[in-house]
C-alpha cells in the first residue's frame, strides 16, 4: 500500500509520470481538475458548489477541495494507496489533507525553468475531448489534428511563454514552501529532470527504484 503526492511546478509532468505509474502499481491518480470535472459533470452537490466559484472566475474554497478529495478517498480503489495529481498546493492543503489521509511519499520533480517552458509552449489540447499532446514527444499523428475524436488541437493562453513564467512565480510563492514542509517530514524524494527529451517511461523506472529503496514497493 502506499499513498503519494507528485509535487512540482506546472509542466514538470506530473500527470504524465502519475498516469504510467499507477497501473504499475495497481492504484488509481487522483487529479483534482478531473474531480472537479467529474462532479460538475455529474451534477453533485459539492459539484454545484464548485461550478458557482469557477463561473466567476474565482478560486474554489479549500473546504470544498477537501470534502471532494474526502469523498474519492473513500471509494474502494484507493484501499491500496493513490497517486495524488495537483494537490496540495499550498502549506493548508497540506496540513488538512493530514486530517483525512497519511501520506507515504511525496515525489518532488525537479525541473530548470528554461525545460518547462519549452515543454508547456510545445503542448496542443483537443478544443473537443480536452486530450493534451505534446509537439517535442507526443505529437498527434496528423498535425493540428487529435487522435482520440478528429477535434481541432490548440495552444492554451496559459501555455504561451510569459503565461508561463507567471505561473512559475506563483508556484514558488505558494506551492514551493511544500517543499520544505515535506523534507521536514522525511518524505520527500527528488527526481531530477536535465534533458528536455528524457522520455517519461525512464522517470518513471527512477521513481519506482526510489520507492523500492524507501522501502514502499
Amino acid at each position: 500500500m502506499v499513498k503519494i503526492v507528485m509535487l512540482g511546478p506546472p509542466g514538470a509532468g506530473k500527470g504524465t509520470y502519475a498516469t504510467r505509474l499507477a497501473p504499475k502499481l495497481g492504484i488509481p491518480t487522483i487529479s483534482t481538475g478531473e474531480l472537479f470535472r467529474e462532479n460538475i459533470k455529474n451534477n453533485t452537490e459539492i459539484g454545484k458548489k464548485a461550478k458557482e466559484y469557477i463561473e466567476k472566475g474565482e478560486l474554489v474554497p479549500d473546504e470544498i477541495v477537501i470534502e471532494m478529495l474526502k469523498q474519492r478517498l473513500q471509494k474502494d480503489d484507493t484501499k491500496n494507496g493513490f497517486i495524488l495529481d495537483g494537490f496540495p498546493r499550498t502549506l493548508e492543503q497540506a496540513k488538512a489533507l493530514e486530517e483525512i489521509s497519511d501520506i507515504d511519499v511525496v515525489i518532488y520533480l525537479d525541473v530548470p525553468e528554461e525545460i518547462i517552458i519549452k515543454r508547456l509552449s510545445a503542448r496542443r489540447q483537443c478544443k473537443k475531448c480536452g486530450a493534451i499532446y505534446n509537439l517535442l514527444y507526443l505529437k498527434p499523428k496528423v498535425d493540428g489534428i487529435c487522435d482520440k475524436c478528429g477535434g481541432e488541437l490548440y495552444q492554451r493562453d496559459d501555455d504561451k511563454p510569459e503565461a508561463i513564467k507567471e505561473r512559475l512565480r506563483v508556484y514558488e510563492e505558494k506551492t514551493a514552501p511544500l517543499k520544505e514542509y515535506y523534507i521536514n517530514k522525511g518524505k520527500l524524494i527528488t527526481i531530477k529532470t536535465t534533458k528536455i527529451d528524457t522520455p517519461p517511461e525512464e522517470q518513471v523506472e527512477k521513481i519506482m527504484e526510489a520507492l523500492k529503496q524507501k522501502g514502499l514497493i
